[in-house]
């Protein structure tokens, strides 16, 4: 009887320890998922993506990303890395619900206790729902939360869709996200196409990305590879041939190149626009594809040229030295790191370096990971006989890959930075848009762009604008001006001129005075029609700068862009038409719908007939004049040099019939380019090794003739998927059933992300494993009907520093 009592009591007890326990489970339960994020969030799901900007031929050159990342279907995923994914992570992942209770329960207690990571603890799904939902913080509440997140996940997906989500959501190092991009980052290639040993590093990746990543830390990252391929082997899922043959392979990096270093300025004047159009997290996020009117090809021979010129430049004045020295300023040779070193090596490119041992014969000099070596006769020019005495260790020197840049020792020769810049822009002038530019030396060490954003004092270079006045005024290019010693009353006081070449030629028709660059025949014809009148042109042209209205102003005392003065020109072989220049053909949203583009703007700058007087005077410059060396290209040419007070600025801004190209070269403190540093001596050779690249496939082009029917202009306004045009431009004054405004369809927003199927997986970029970008074509285009001449636009304020006084440079040299 007693016995049954005590039974009966422990059977009562135990009931009451089983609910017990029973209700803290289902407290722990209404506890820990109650603010769990619901199934719907995960079905619409849509990860942040890259944005990828394409050049005219479909090359990616750029692009824009919070996290760096490809979606690709479950199918892109190969079976050896899926493989070994699961071999390193989840062996059990295709057959089990999400969870191993086992394996949680050590995990728990090691995360909280240990701090440590047990091999394996997680599954797949859970690290899905931790890394989409959850934070990183270790407690047993967030290890609950995730068993209810995973079991949830398994209850609602597909074990494909399961593994699509996670493969492109994990953390691979490096900035990049998901197995797709991680193979594009370190191989250099689709994740289709990877191998077992790069399939098992990629694999090796998610447990520690920073303390594996195999460019910092090559040796950890081959250890963790080979422990995949041993687990793969151990599961049975490759033979011990192909696992002993993977462990001996080595890591076989192929790092992609860093994103945007081979346009970096004309992929900052992209985000910007597009930022300002669509907002940052659209751009930075969203998997735009973006179809620029860039050149890859012309934008490197531009990077080129303009790299080329400024050494050439520098090495025309000797050797300065000075260098700066990173010892001497407190910091260890082992921890310095130029920005440089982020580029991969070119054949012909430049890169800084830092000296890190010397003797007579020989200079040490480390680029990045690598070690070169520099021997009198690649410091030859300099006329410095002993390295010794050419620098010290610690110096930050400038050299030039001349070959071998894919090797571990490359040939570089001695350079010199002694800060001078130059800026270069080419566009098209059939439409306007950009084919290349270039805003400095080295993006790296300066974004700030001289192309688009530095305002430079112009010199003679805007002497056109003073002569298209005056052909306005009824002046004709065989007509004659003085040019003999004056004096001009200006509200300012008497302003005595002079020419940059020593005496006067007295009477001159104007294309010669103009081809020679004389700066009083052109104060001349700007005090006869005024200087007002000229300016008022010059923003006809497309120029928005504030230009203060002093005479001096004829002769280049102003502050203009590059940009603006590119724009400018094109109006000239365009027979009167400006065409802003833009950057942007269109842009198509990750699901393929096209977002609107504002029109390029388009408007009738002068009448045909000056542009042709005009042109006769630009081709004259080229011909017999002051940029009389581009005159052995043997093609079609018209532009003006420029160069101002003190050699402080120099200019070349010119054209073919399809091209128009602007260099300019100068100190951004504004110093001495030295005696005799004109426009034809310092910016016209980096105009033409560039313009030799860009014609070189337009052999027979021709300008119009004087009574040729005037120049259909094409610009590629709207456009629809396939970038071929929709609306042409049109004016005020078109027929009827021109008018842009008529049937003009709307932008297109992405459609709402649709509910995941049972067994589908929909995600953006979603593309049959084949496809590519397309090759970008260009579009035939409308004729552009124009409204008469725009009146002045008006000056943009100046952000810059004031101008001085027009008084203070009065007479820029003019070649």
């Amino acid at each position: 009887m007693r016995h049954s009592k005590i039974s009966s009591r422990a059977a009562v007890l135990a009931l009451l320890g089983v609910s017990a326990v029973f209700g803290v489970m289902l407290g722990l339960i209404l506890v820990y998922s109650i603010n769990l994020p619901q199934m719907t969030d995960l079905e619409r799901y849509r990860p942040s993506t890259t944005t990828d900007l394409y050049d005219i031929h479909g090359q990616i050159f750029g692009s824009f990303a919070d996290e760096r990342r490809v979606v690709v279907p479950y199918s892109e995923f190969p079976p050896v890395l899926r493989a070994a994914i699961f071999s390193i992570e989840d062996k059990d992942f295709e057959h089990n619900g999400g969870i191993n209770l086992v394996r949680v329960a050590e995990a728990a207690y090691e995360d909280v206790h240990t701090h440590g990571k047990v091999q394996g603890a997680s599954t797949l799904t859970m690290q899905l729902a931790r890394n989409l939902f959850l934070s990183s913080q270790k407690t047993y509440g967030r290890k609950l939360q995730e068993i209810f997140l995973a079991l949830e996940i398994e209850r609602r997906f597909t074990k494909p869709q399961i593994f699509a989500l996670y493969a492109n959501q994990i953390y691979l190092g490096s900035g990049t996200y998901g197995f797709e991009a991680g193979s594009e980052y370190y191989f250099s290639k689709r994740a289709r196409d990877l191998t077992l040993p790069e399939a098992a590093l990629l694999a090796a990746l998610p447990k520690g990305p920073q303390y594996y990543s195999p460019v910092r830390y090559p040796d950890r990252a081959l250890k963790r590879r080979n422990l995949v391929i041993q687990e793969m082997l151990i599961d049975g899922r490759i033979t011990p041939q192909l696992a002993e043959a993977a462990k001996a392979a080595p890591l076989g990096l192929h790092l992609e190149s860093p994103p945007n270093n081979q346009a970096p300025y004309f992929v900052e004047e992209v985000r910007r626009q597009l930022e300002s159009e669509y907002g940052v997290d659209e751009v930075h996020s969203a998997g735009l594809r973006v179809y620029t009117t860039l050149d890859l090809n012309l934008q490197r021979a531009a990077t080129q040229a303009l790299l080329d010129g400024t050494a050439s430049y520098e090495r025309r004045h000797g050797w300065k030295g000075h260098l700066e020295n990173v010892v001497r300023e407190g910091v260890q040779l082992q921890d310095y790191k130029h920005p440089d070193w982020s580029q991969t090596l070119t054949d012909n490119g430049y890169v800084h370096g830092l000296v890190i041992s010397t003797s007579p014969a020989r200079i040490t000099v480390k680029l990045g990971r690598l070690n070169v070596t520099l021997v009198p006769a690649d410091w030859v020019w300099t006329q410095v006989i002993r390295g010794t005495d050419l620098a010290q260790v610690g110096d930050i020197v400038y050299v030039k890959v001349v070959s071998g840049a894919d090797t571990s020792a490359p040939h570089v020769i001695l350079q010199q930075d002694t800060g001078a810049q130059a800026a270069l822009m080419a566009v098209n002038n059939a439409d306007g848009e950009v084919l290349a530019m270039v805003g400095g030396r080295d993006f790296e060490t300066s974004q700030f762009n001289r192309a688009t954003q530095a305002e430079r004092q112009v010199g003679s270079s805007f002497k056109p604008y003073v002569y298209t006045a005056a052909m306005e005024s009824g002046m004709k290019p065989y007509d004659t001006v003085l040019d003999s010693p004056t004096t001009f009353f200006t509200a300012g006081g008497p302003y005595t001129p002079h020419d940059y070449e020593a005496g006067y030629r007295g009477s001159m028709t104007l294309i010669d005075a103009f081809a020679e660059s004389r700066n009083i025949p052109a104060l001349r014809l700007a005090d006869k029609v005024g200087i007002k009148n000229v300016i008022a042109v010059a923003h006809r042209f497309g120029i928005t700068s504030e230009i203060p209205a002093f005479l001096p102003v004829a002769i280049g005392a102003a502050d203009l862009t590059l940009a603006e003065q590119v724009g400018a020109y094109s109006v000239f072989p365009n027979d009167g038409i400006h065409i802003a220049p833009h950057y942007i053909r269109r842009v198509m949203e990750a699901d393929g719908q096209p977002l609107q583009q504002p029109r390029p703007q388009v408007s009738e700058a002068i009448s045909v007939d000056i542009a042709r007087e005009m042109m006769v005077l630009l081709q004259a410059v080229v011909q017999r004049g002051t940029a009389g060396t581009a005159a052995a290209m043997k093609h079609a040419l018209g532009g003006k040099t420029g160069t101002t007070n003190n050699y402080t600025d120099a200019w070349f801004v010119g054209f073919s019939p399809s091209i128009t190209c602007g260099t300019w070269i100068g100190f951004d403190n504004r110093q001495s380019l030295g005696d005799k540093e004109t426009g034809a001596k310092a910016a016209l050779p980096i105009w033409i090794d560039f313009m030799k690249v860009a014609l070189a496939d337009r052999p027979n082009e021709a300008f119009s003739k004087p009574n040729a029917p005037k120049k259909d202009i094409q610009v590629t306004t709207d456009s629809d998927t396939d970038g071929a045009p929709t609306a042409p431009a049109s004016s005020p004054d078109a027929d009827a059933d021109t008018d842009p405004d008529a049937d003009q369809e709307p932008a297109k927003k992405a459609p709402e992300p649709a509910v995941l199927q049972p067994g589908e997986l929909r995600l953006p970029n979603d593309m049959p494993a084949s496809s590519e970008p397309p090759a970008r074509q260009q579009p035939a285009a409308p004729i552009v009907r124009l409204p008469p001449p725009a009146a002045p636009a008006t000056p943009r304020p100046k952000s810059a520093p004031a101008k001085k006084s027009p008084a203070v440079t009065p007479n820029p040299p003019t070649p």
